[in-house]
């Protein structure tokens, strides 16, 4: 993936800190931040997912600390750069649900939240590497999938939305059909919660 910056095309710049780097691989999360009219690079981070380290934490802090393990394997690399990483779990029922290992992990994600009212959680991490400096939180949405049937859920892996997936839905895509919004955040169900990134970055330019 190209390190050039990105440039928004139409929305107006933002303050924020420079230069600032985007450790991940996610299309979504880029345009996102495009769309908001920060200015950026992307550094794809040198992290497998499950991290074991994380496994054992509660959903919210499981979600902070695999966006901080990400902000870290790129931080090193550009010291005086602010990194920011994110993560995006599903919570039903005090599980974690990351994203599917395949096609058969998909159906049976989706069996267990179809009908079913869970959350998603996405940590945010900023992290300067020359200072030491981090900061960390996590934003919560609160869905309802309703009942999927067993045609509809062959249709929907068909069409192979399910791939890199937390919850193995995408609501920006055909999968806002089957979910609705309770409570919380639209775009940190996309993948980044951008009222809760502005204000982490009013926070880091202000010293907080």
């Amino acid at each position: 993936m190209s390190n050039a910056t990105l440039q928004p095309e139409t929305a107006p710049l933002r303050l924020q800190p420079e230069p600032l780097v985007l450790a991940s691989g996610s299309p979504r999360r880029r345009e996102l931040m495009q769309s908001a009219g920060y200015r950026f690079e992307v550094r794809a981070p040198l992290l497998n997912e499950p991290n074991e380290v994380a496994a054992h934490l509660p959903p919210a802090p499981h979600a902070e600390a695999l966006a901080y393990f990400k902000a870290c394997s790129v931080a090193d690399a550009v010291p005086d750069s602010v990194v920011l990483g994110a993560d995006t779990i599903v919570e039903l029922d005090g599980r974690t649900i990351g994203q599917p290992r395949d096609r058969d992990d998909a159906r049976r994600i989706l069996s267990l939240i179809s009908g079913n009212v869970h959350r998603v959680i996405t940590g945010v991490a900023l992290l300067k590497a020359d200072h030491g400096r981090r900061l960390i939180q996590h934003d919560v949405t609160v869905l309802r999938m309703r009942p999927m049937s067993q045609e509809e859920m062959t249709a929907y892996l068909d069409g192979g939305e399910w791939q890199g997936k937390a919850g193995a839905y995408a609501i920006q895509e055909s999968g806002d059909r089957f979910v609705e919004v309770l409570q919380g955040s639209l775009s940190n169900v996309v993948g980044l919660p951008m009222e809760l990134l502005e204000r982490m970055i009013q926070a880091w330019m202000h010293g907080r």
